[in-house]
C-alpha cells in the first residue's frame, strides 16, 4: 500500500499542490510561467468549466476552436516543473483512492510558451525560439531512475569540454523534443536550436549584481557553441525538466519560448505582450 506521504491528497480529493481532480484537465496542455499569463489565453477561449488555483498553479480549462484545452502556470524553475509535471501525470494516470498505476497510461501533450533570453546576438527580442534540444544544469533528472535512454549524451558531453565544466556543479543533460510535435509546430519565422535550462536567474545565467558567477565567459562561450549545426539560442529555467520528465512518463512536450531580452547586445523588450499574445493564438490554432 502506498504511503499517504507520497501521493498526497487535499480533503476534496485534489492532488495536493494543483488543487485538481482528474476530469477537470484537457490531454492537450499548454504551460506558462506567469500565472497572470493564464487569464491572457483564457480569454482566446470559447466557455470555460474549469477554473482554479492553489500558489503559482493558476488552471482554466475550456474550448478553442481546435477543442478542448487546459491553461496552467507553473512558477519558476525546474523544481516547480517536477511538481507540475508529476501531479499533471497521476491525475491521468494513476487511481487518486488506490494509489495504482493504471494499466494502460494516457499520454498527455505538453507545450511550454514562456519568455526567455536571447544568447546570440542575430537573436532579437521579439524572436520566437523552439527548443530542439534542452540541457539542464539543474540536476533534477539525476534524482529519476530509467533516464539514461532519453539522453543525448553526446551533446551534453561534448558542452561539457567546451565549457570545461568544474567538477563542483551538477553534470548537465540534454534531453531531444518530441519529434511529432517539432513538426507539427513548425514556422518559418521561428528559429530552432539548443535551449539551456539554469537552475537559478542570476548567478547560473553569468548575471552579477553584487556576486560574481562562477565563469564570467560563460555566455560568451555559450554563444559561440555549436552542436551538428544547432547552436545554443536561448536561456529559460524550466524545459530541461519538462523534456526530461515527459520522455520518462511517456508524454509529449515541446518549448517554445518569447525571447524578450537578448544576453549579448543587451537590448530589452520592455513591452513584449502584444508579442506573446500574438504568438498564444498562433500556438492554440495549431494546437
Amino acid at each position: 500500500m502506498q504511503k499517504k506521504t507520497e501521493l498526497i491528497k487535499n480533503k476534496d480529493g485534489s492532488i495536493y499542490h494543483l488543487n485538481l481532480l482528474p476530469g477537470d484537465i484537457a490531454e492537450k496542455i499548454i504551460i506558462v510561467g506567469d500565472p497572470g499569463r493564464v487569464e491572457m489565453l483564457a480569454s482566446m477561449l470559447k466557455e470555460i468549466r474549469v477554473r482554479k488555483e492553489n500558489r503559482e498553479f493558476r488552471t482554466v480549462t475550456g474550448t478553442f476552436d481546435t477543442g478542448e484545452v487546459t491553461i496552467i502556470s507553473s512558477g519558476i524553475g525546474t523544481d516547480n516543473i517536477d511538481i507540475l509535471i508529476n501531479e499533471l501525470d497521476a491525475l491521468v494516470n494513476i487511481d487518486l483512492n488506490t494509489g495504482k498505476a493504471k494499466e494502460e497510461p494516457l499520454s498527455l501533450t505538453f507545450i511550454r510558451l514562456g519568455t526567455s533570453g536571447g544568447l546570440r546576438e542575430d537573436i532579437a527580442p521579439g524572436s520566437v525560439v523552439v527548443a530542439e534540444s534542452a540541457i539542464g544544469f539543474d540536476g533534477l533528472l539525476h534524482f529519476y531512475e530509467g533516464y539514461d535512454w532519453i539522453l543525448d549524451t553526446s551533446l551534453a558531453d561534448v558542452l561539457v569540454e567546451f565549457l570545461e565544466w568544474p567538477d563542483t556543479l551538477s553534470y548537465p543533460y540534454a534531453v531531444k523534443a518530441n519529434r511529432e510535435l517539432l513538426d507539427t509546430f513548425h514556422f518559418q519565422e521561428f528559429l530552432y536550436g539548443i535551449t539551456i535550462s539554469a537552475p537559478g536567474f542570476y548567478g547560473p545565467q553569468g548575471r552579477k549584481l553584487r556576486l560574481e558567477s562562477f565563469d564570467n565567459e560563460i555566455n560568451d562561450k555559450l554563444s559561440g557553441f555549436v552542436y551538428r549545426g544547432k547552436a545554443v539560442c536561448n536561456y529559460e529555467m524550466e524545459t530541461s525538466a519538462l523534456y526530461g520528465l515527459s520522455a520518462l512518463l511517456g508524454h509529449n512536450a515541446l518549448s517554445i519560448c518569447l525571447v524578450i531580452g537578448n544576453r549579448v547586445t543587451g537590448e530589452f523588450l520592455n513591452d513584449y505582450k502584444p508579442h506573446m499574445e500574438e504568438l498564444a493564438l498562433k500556438i492554440l490554432k495549431q494546437l
